[in-house]
């Protein structure tokens, strides 16, 4: 079974793809997802992150508090860096786990890593294709605030850690340039999904 990785940055269109990819038959591997949820309930990855950045990521109940910790690793390279190196080897696991699981039952089609930071961690090493998903920033933007999650400020802050769109189309097997209507991308994702299966 193929692994496939799937990025791209905030507000490009990325979770549309992935939706779309599942319904053509694909597994998803939301790494974004199950990283927060490893925070959450992983004691070991709790420990290892409350020594690398204190107390001041604690909320009440004594747990990890998500929005906190995105401040303080939101501030810069180093942070993000550090947060990164705690986190990802675990999730390296989880997925080698899943993709093990998957093959097994071999219901799917393929495996798709859908994670932001595919690029950024060297995951993509690991990856047989890597589909980036881009746009326009100012549909990014439109996109990423009507979420509501988020402020511009944290919006912009995200991109700047990111690496650039250039960055990762240049590196990447197929590239979705996602400006247009929804149709118009779930069109191009089937037409991916038909060349490499």
């Amino acid at each position: 079974m193929l692994k496939i990785g799937l990025t791209g940055g905030i507000g490009c269109g990325k979770s549309t793809a992935s939706t779309v990819l599942a319904e053509l038959g694909a597994y998803i591997f939301d790494a974004d997802k199950v990283a927060k949820k490893m925070i959450n309930e992983n004691s070991t990855v709790q420990s290892e992150l409350i020594a690398e950045f204190g107390t001041d990521i604690m909320g009440p109940g004594n747990v990890i508090e998500l929005k906190k910790l995105g401040r303080i690793t939101l501030q810069d390279e180093n942070h993000q860096m550090r947060l990164n190196s705690v986190v990802h080897p675990y999730i390296y696991d989880l997925i080698d786990e899943e993709f093990e699981k998957i093959s097994i039952k071999n219901e799917h089609s393929m495996f798709v890593v859908d994670g932001a930071l595919i690029y950024e961690s060297g995951y993509d090493q690991h990856l047989d294709y890597v589909i980036v998903i881009t746009a326009l920033m100012k549909n990014r933007m439109e996109r990423a605030m009507y979420r509501g999650l988020l402020t511009r400020q944290e919006i912009l802050q995200r991109i700047k850690l990111q690496w650039s769109e250039e960055e990762k189309t240049g590196l990447a097997d197929f590239v979705v340039h996602n400006d247009s209507t929804e149709e118009n991308l779930q069109k191009e994702i089937t037409d991916i999904y038909k060349r490499i299966v």
